[in-house]
C-alpha cells in the first residue's frame, strides 16, 4: 500500500499485541529499532495498548503504573500468580489475569464450572490497598457465570432453595434462590468502577453472553442451553432482589454475564476498551507533536476497521494532526479500505516473509524491517503532509 509522505521528526508507536506471537511491548520495541537503524536522531516513543482483554495490565505498566501481584484462585479453583496495576488511588484489572482462558489447566475447557472468583479477589486487594478508582477489563474470560464468582469473592451470597451456597460455574445458577448481597466488601462503599468492554451483547437471548461466546469457551450446544438457563434464572433473581434489571443492558453478556454483575451490584460504567486504555495511558498528550502515529495487531481484517484498537488510535492520531500507520502479521483487508478508513499506509509482515511460517518465527525481525521502511517512506526531509 502507497503511503502518504509527511514531516517526520517524532514517531508514536502503539501497537495491540499480536496474539500468539508478540505482546505489544515487543511489537512497540522491533519497530523502534528499526526506525531508529534507519533515522537514529528520530524522536521515537513507545506506547503499547490494548482494547481491555489480554495485554491491558502490561500497557498501563508501559506508561508508568506499578505491577502487584496476587496469588488468586483460577478459573477452575487451582492457585494463579495474577497481577493487576496501580498509580495513585487507580487500579486496572485485567480479568483475563485471574479469570481468563489462558489460565485453564492445560488448557482445558471448563464452560459449566469455570469461576469468576479470582477476579474479585484482585478487586478486594486493590480496594483494600487504597484504590478507589477500578478500570476492570473484561476481555478473554473462560467464565459464563454471571459474575457470581467475582461477587462471591467480594461477600455476596448465592443460595439454592436450601438456603446451601451453590457451586461454582455457571451451570449451578438455574438453582439460584436468593441472593444475599449485605455482605459485599464494606470498603466498595464509594469505589468508581469502568469496565473496559467492546462487547456489546446482552446477557441472555440468542445474541446473549451463553449463545455468542459459550461455544468459543468449550459449551456443547447442550451445555449452551444450561447455561442459557442459568443466566436467566440469575437476571431474574437479581431483579428481585435489587428491584431494577440490568439484563437488556448493552455490555451485560460481557465475560460470560461478568458485565451484567457489575452493572447491577456496582452501577459501573461500561466504555470502549481501547478508549478507556487509551484514556488511561495519556494517549493524547503523547502524541501530542508527533508526525506518525504506528498502530497495529496480528491480524488486521474487517473487524479491525469495525472498531478494533488499531481504529481506537487512528482516531486519536488524526484528532491531534498526525498521520497514522499500521502493521499487520498479515493484512486481510484492500488498500481501498484502509484508505477509506484514513490510514496512510499498511504493512504486512506476511508480505516480507519468505515462508508462511516466517511472519511468527521471524516477527521480531520482520518487524525491524518494517520499522526501517516506514521511516524512509515517511520522509523527515519532505515538509509536505
Amino acid at each position: 500500500m502507497s503511503a502518504a509522505v509527511t514531516r517526520l521528526q517524532r514517531v508514536v508507536i502503539a501497537p495491540d499485541k499480536f496474539k500468539g506471537c508478540l505482546g505489544a511491548s515487543e511489537v512497540a520495541e522491533a519497530l523502534a529499532q528499526g526506525f531508529l537503524a534507519a533515522r537514529p536522531g528520530l524522536d521515537v516513543v513507545s506506547r503499547p495498548i490494548a482494547d481491555g482483554g489480554e495485554g491491558t495490565v502490561d500497557a498501563v505498566v508501559s506508561a508508568g503504573f506499578t505491577r502487584v501481584f496476587v496469588d488468586v484462585q483460577g478459573p477452575t479453583g487451582q492457585l494463579v500468580r495474577a497481577s493487576y496495576a496501580t498509580r495513585g488511588r487507580v487500579a486496572v484489572i485485567e480479568m483475563a489475569e485471574a479469570s481468563g482462558l489462558a489460565r485453564l489447566p492445560g488448557g482445558r475447557p471448563s464452560p459449566l464450572h469455570a469461576s469468576t472468583f479470582g477476579t474479585g479477589e484482585l478487586m478486594r486487594h486493590a480496594v483494600r490497598s487504597g484504590c478507589n478508582d477500578l478500570i476492570v477489563g473484561l476481555g478473554g474470560s473462560a467464565t459464563t457465570d454471571g459474575g457470581s464468582g467475582m461477587l462471591t469473592a467480594l461477600g455476596a451470597r448465592f443460595l439454592d432453595h436450601s438456603g446451601h451456597e451453590l457451586a461454582a460455574g455457571g451451570a449451578a445458577l438455574v438453582h439460584l434462590a436468593r441472593i444475599e448481597s449485605e455482605a459485599l466488601d464494606a470498603a466498595f462503599r464509594g469505589v468508581r468502577i469502568v469496565v473496559a468492554s467492546d462487547v456489546a451483547v446482552a446477557l441472555c437471548g440468542p445474541a446473549g453472553a451463553a449463545a455468542m461466546f459459550g461455544p468459543q469457551k468449550g459449551a456443547s450446544p447442550e451445555q449452551v442451553v444450561e447455561l442459557e438457563s442459568g443466566l436467566a434464572r440469575l437476571a431474574e433473581v437479581t431483579a428481585a432482589h435489587l428491584g431494577v434489571d440490568h439484563a437488556e443492558r448493552r455490555g451485560a453478556g460481557a465475560a460470560g454475564g461478568t458485565g451484567f454483575a457489575l452493572l447491577s451490584m456496582f452501577g459501573a460504567e461500561i466504555r470502549p476498551g481501547v478508549d478507556v486504555v487509551l484514556d488511561t495511558v495519556g494517549f493524547d498528550q503523547v502524541i501530542q507533536g508527533a508526525g506518525l502515529v504506528v498502530t497495529g495487531e496480528g491480524a488486521v481484517d474487517e473487524q479491525t476497521l469495525q472498531g478494533k484498537a488499531p481504529l481506537g488510535v487512528l482516531r486519536r492520531a488524526r484528532a491531534a494532526g498526525a498521520a497514522a500507520a499500521l502493521v499487520g502479521g498479515r493484512v486481510d483487508v484492500s488498500n481501498a479500505e484502509l484508505t477509506a478508513c484514513g490510514f496512510a499506509g499498511a504493512w504486512s509482515l506476511s508480505a516480507l516473509a519468505a515462508r508462511p511460517s516466517d511472519s511468527f518465527d521471524r516477527a521480531t525481525e520482520l518487524l525491524a524491517v518494517v520499522g526501517r521502511l516506514m521511516a524512509e517512506r515517511f520522509d523527515p526531509n519532505d515538509s509536505t503532509a
